[in-house]
């Protein structure tokens, strides 16, 4: 599939800041800038009937006015004008709802960036290094041969009703560089690339663990950009809690969720979901343990909107019967007998 400009860019952008870490900084703001040109470009072409009738009815609101040609102030002259102040007042609201459509994708853009701000990391970049073909080549992934309990590690349920436990440890284990996630699932996540990338399937790792601290930054920095576009705290806070976990309550914190893209699409946003890696993970991450943890329809149960992208490890059986039932980690746990 050809790369839009915009994604060849932002790749560039993406590889520039991985390969010069001093340049990551610059990197990001190349980012933005990219999307805020590719959205006004892409604005400019899809409005050119609208922006033109703007136009025109600009040139007859200056040629009608009282500085103007007499000739102008005729009485079916001025009956014309007022039809055409309809149409301004469309263009208007049209243009309301565009600038708003614009300014939701560049708040995103932030926000996507500010949760890449860790290092990210290709397929490739992971599995160069040569001690990790002992993960890769171990088939011995743990199995609970059918039997689940509330308790075990890998089922752990952390959501906004079930924070992460104060007494939770574990050990981390190294992804690639500082990129860090819970020791125990390195065998079926470096499987899980290596087996993407065989198929032609170029995956890219990013925010994998994330300290609370980190999550409390995210999550307030959201509540600032809703309330700076007008909201209430509480307004500001529901809606930053749809999009960022709140702090204490992330799968992050845990070390057994990351974020995967790839690196032909490296936004974060539900167009993941139809490209080549998004409908290779749906289809195979069971086989490693790992779930499509906010699908689509099923934010009600959820509380976080749909995420192509963000996926946790619960066992290779656990993660079989959740994905081929369509149903949640939330459900699956509560099906558990105690």
């Amino acid at each position: 599939m050809k790369k839009t400009w915009k994604e060849a860019q932002v790749s560039k952008c993406i590889r520039t800041g991985n390969k010069y870490k001093f340049l990551k900084p610059f990197m990001l703001l190349f980012i933005f800038f990219i999307v805020v040109i590719d959205r006004i470009r892409i604005y400019f072409l899809t409005n050119r009937k609208r922006l033109l009738g703007v136009g025109m009815s600009f040139l007859i609101f200056l040629v009608s006015n009282s500085f103007s040609t007499p000739a102008f102030q005729s009485q079916s002259f001025l009956t014309m004008t007022k039809s055409e102040e309809s149409v301004e007042e469309g263009f208007e609201n049209s243009l309301e709802t565009n600038e708003q459509y614009l300014e939701d994708k560049v708040e995103k853009l932030t926000q996507d960036i500010l949760e890449n701000g860790e290092e990210q990391y290709s397929v490739d970049e992971i599995l160069s290094n040569s001690n990790l073909k002992q993960f890769i080549q171990n088939d011995n992934f743990s199995s609970k041969n059918g039997k689940f309990s509330k308790g075990d590690w890998n089922l752990l349920l952390v959501n906004k009703q079930h924070p992460v436990p104060e007494d939770y440890t574990f050990e981390l284990g190294t992804i690639a560089g500082s990129m860090k996630c819970d020791a125990r699932i390195l065998p079926e996540l470096f499987a899980m690339l290596q087996a993407a990338r065989d198929d032609e399937v170029y995956l890219a790792v990013c925010s994998p663990y994330r300290d609370i601290s980190r999550q409390e930054m995210l999550f307030n920095r959201k509540i600032k950009l809703h309330m700076g576009n007008g909201y209430s705290y509480l307004e500001a806070y529901k809606k930053a809690s749809q999009i960022v976990t709140v702090p204490g309550a992330s799968e992050h914190q845990i070390g057994l969720a990351l974020d995967i893209i790839s690196d032909d699409y490296t936004s974060l946003d539900e167009g993941f979901a139809n490209t080549k890696a998004g409908k290779w993970l749906k289809e195979h991450s069971k086989e490693y343990g790992f779930i499509l943890r906010y699908p689509e329809g099923k934010e009600y149960i959820t509380g976080i909107d749909f995420e192509p992208w963000h996926f946790r490890y619960v066992g290779k059986e656990a993660a079989t019967i959740i994905m081929d039932n369509g149903i949640t980690l939330e459900e699956f746990v509560e099906s558990i007998a105690e």
